[in-house]
């Protein structure tokens, strides 16, 4: 059955949409109230005279449908299906950055508190989300130095013959042996952090300073010092849970600039009437996502809500592309006198599409959405989109797209800032050293901007001559006389994991004993087993607070230790990729240098091996007298009385011997140097 076949059986209930290609693969998902309606609009003229539909309906082959009770679970399903297949003809949105939460492991016999920007279902408790994003990491440390709740990666669900560096610097209970701390008090530690991070600031001052009088009472003086800090600690911090707040100014702000098939977009977090913190998000291949979406009578739904008036008259500044781009209709009327068309059109970026697709994505997964969200265009799906986020959410949502007063002035801030992200990102690639670290603090949670990363690489041709490089980049250049080499003497054969812990190891244990400081992110070249073998000799020398990270080849994934299940990946335009790529290249440059040498070194050396009475200390002498065979050799041919001053006669005619039957046997009158 052909395509055109199989839509003539199509439901006319509502559902979901996949186009295929000849190779299988979903290319464009969509939904639909009506699905034959829907799917028959694409083979219009009018759609198909549009560049990108028309390039859709040219490598579509076959369709399937996913029918739904409503189209508003037609919309939840298709925005899973979207990030699920990622189909290139969909609008994508590659940054799919979300800000952290705290994650506090109630679930667990000794609860954890960590960072994290993936909710999941697994018994935790999650707080936030927090702007802007390092808020969220100043919290976990300030629980760390007051509440002594680790974040380590220890199995607290057994105990360990000795704890960690962190409990004897008291940023930490100890729950992880046995007789540190009473189960009760851990647990109290633990509910008076779940107080302090839902924000419920009297009933923890209440509860800290009942239990405070109760110890000095009891002349428990120290424990009632301890419980005066955490009062102390709550009135300074003067803590406000966000997602609590119940003001009507809590509003999210979009704003875009597109040119030349680039867009760059801004999105203002406003909470309690104050903008908290900004967004930028960037797509590079525009024309490739944004396809104007074809409509159907049925399914473009009027919004009575916006008042008839002048359209919008953007900012002279802002890229004046924003208007709604009139989209085909699946009932529209057979016009007797069509319009000429000389085939496809170029394409257009179409706000509307482009809006109703990205805030499908931000919004249809997340535990929070704003009361207001304010969009510079309308878009058809917009009361259907805040009515399913109405009935995820529990409350009223309202998304608007504003045509005078305050609330435009804001949306044209927005697209304002949003130029000026585009001419940064676009126009001047590289920003200043300062933004790269903060966008690396933000990237990998980082306690403050990295002023040093030290980077590690394994070398080796199948287990021979193994070595490791570490290469240093410090306030924003890369450090050549810190760079060091190592050869791995504890592994034989290949296993790069043994090889990259015994040099970890190695590197900071001697830091340890220098009593230099730790740099601020230890950059490890592999993917997750390497990660863990430099994870295992940190522990082994108490630094389990130490950043951590590695970038895994070909994929470009990066991975933080303790969050090895939310893989970061970066846009391949991004600054810090392109910062942690020249590190690791560099690392991979000097480790592969440094092997290449040691394997001559070998080579050259074997040749030596080959000469009766000539050991391995002998051999050793030669080179670092010579400086290499070829040189010996050259020697011998011009004086062999001169190798008497590193061996003894019998020795020296010997090599003279060697040297003259290699001259017999090769042309050339050289040594033969086998390379491996």
């Amino acid at each position: 059955m052909d395509l055109q076949e199989k839509i003539r059986t199509l439901p006319t209930s509502a559902g979901c949409y996949l186009y295929k290609n000849a190779e299988g693969e979903v290319i464009y998902v969509g939904k639909a109230k009506n699905l034959r309606s829907r799917v028959r609009s694409y083979f219009l003229a009018a759609a198909q005279a549009n560049a990108k539909t028309g390039s859709l309906m040219r490598e579509a082959v076959d369709l399937e449908y996913i029918l739904v009770a409503n189209e508003q679970e037609a919309l939840a399903l298709e925005n899973n299906l979207i990030k699920q297949r990622k189909p290139r003809f969909n609008i994508l949105l590659r940054d799919d950055k979300t800000y952290p939460y705290i994650k506090l492991t109630l679930a667990d016999r000794h609860p954890k508190v960590f960072v994290t920007r993936r909710l999941r279902k697994d018994g935790s408790a999650y707080f936030g989300p927090y702007f802007p994003g390092s808020l969220a990491t100043r919290l976990v440390d300030l629980i760390h130095r007051s509440f002594l709740i680790p974040s380590c990666k220890v199995d607290l669900n057994r105990y360990h013959p000795r704890a960690c560096l962190q409990y004897y610097i008291k940023r930490c209970l100890g729950p992880c042996v046995q007789g540190f701390v009473q189960p009760e008090d851990y647990a109290q530690a633990v509910r008076d952090v779940q107080l302090f991070l839902e924000g419920k600031a009297g009933e923890l001052e209440a509860s800290l300073t009942q239990r405070m009088e109760k110890a000095a009472e009891n002349m428990q003086f120290e424990l009632a010092a301890k419980l005066r800090d955490h009062l102390l600690t709550l009135h300074q911090t003067q803590f406000r849970q966000r997602i609590a707040s119940t003001d009507d100014e809590n509003a999210d702000v979009f704003g875009f600039h597109c040119e030349n098939g680039m867009l760059a977009l801004n999105l203002f977090h406003m909470r309690a009437g104050k903008i908290v913190d900004r967004r930028e998000m960037f797509w590079e291949e525009l024309p490739e996502m944004a396809l104007t979406e074809t409509l159907s009578a049925a399914d473009a739904l009027p919004d009575p809500s916006i008042e008839p008036g002048p359209s919008i008259k953007p900012d002279p500044g802002i890229e004046p592309d924003l208007s709604i781009e009139p989209e085909p209709d699946s009932e529209q009327k057979d016009d007797p006198h069509p319009a000429p068309h000389d085939g496809p059109q170029p394409p257009t970026f179409s706000a509307a599409a482009f809006l109703s697709a990205l805030l499908k994505q931000l919004y249809l997964d997340q535990t929070y959405v704003p009361k207001s969200i304010y969009v510079p265009v309308d878009f058809p799906d917009r009361l259907l989109l805040a009515e399913a986020l109405r009935q995820r959410i529990g409350h009223k949502i309202e998304i608007t797209a504003p045509q005078r007063g305050e609330k435009r002035s804001l949306v044209d801030l927005a697209c304002q800032n949003a130029k000026q992200s585009f001419d940064q990102r676009f126009r001047v690639l590289q920003p200043n050293i300062q933004a790269i670290q903060e966008a690396l603090q933000d990237a990998l949670f980082l306690p403050e901007p990295p002023q040093r990363i030290e980077c590690f690489d394994i070398s080796h041709i199948q287990g021979a001559e193994t070595v490791a490089s570490m290469v240093v980049w410090e306030k924003g250049t890369m450090k050549n006389s810190s760079y060091r080499k190592f050869q791995v003497k504890t592994v034989s054969g290949v296993d790069d994991f043994a090889s990259m812990r015994e040099v970890v190891h190695r590197r900071y244990s001697r830091l340890q004993q220098e009593g230099k400081p730790m740099p601020s992110l230890v950059l490890i070249d592999g993917g997750l087993g390497q990660l863990h073998a430099a994870a295992s000799a940190l522990e082994q020398l108490g630094l389990v607070t130490q950043p951590l990270a590695s970038i895994a080849k070909r994929e470009e994934i990066l991975y933080v230790y303790g969050q090895e299940d939310e893989p970061i990946v970066l846009e391949r335009r991004s600054p810090v990729l392109h910062l942690i790529q020249r590190i690791r290249d560099e690392s991979h440059r000097f480790a592969v240098a440094y092997h290449r040498k040691r394997r001559q070194m070998r080579d050259r050396a074997s040749e030596l091996d080959q000469i009766p009475g000539v050991g391995a200390i002998t051999r050793q002498r030669l080179l670092e007298h010579f400086g290499s065979v070829q040189a010996l050799q050259q020697t011998v041919q011009r004086d062999p009385d001169s190798l008497t001053a590193v061996v003894n006669k019998p020795t020296a005619e010997k090599i003279r011997r060697f040297f003259s039957q290699q001259e017999t046997d090769s042309p050339s009158g050289l040594v033969n140097i086998t390379t491996g």
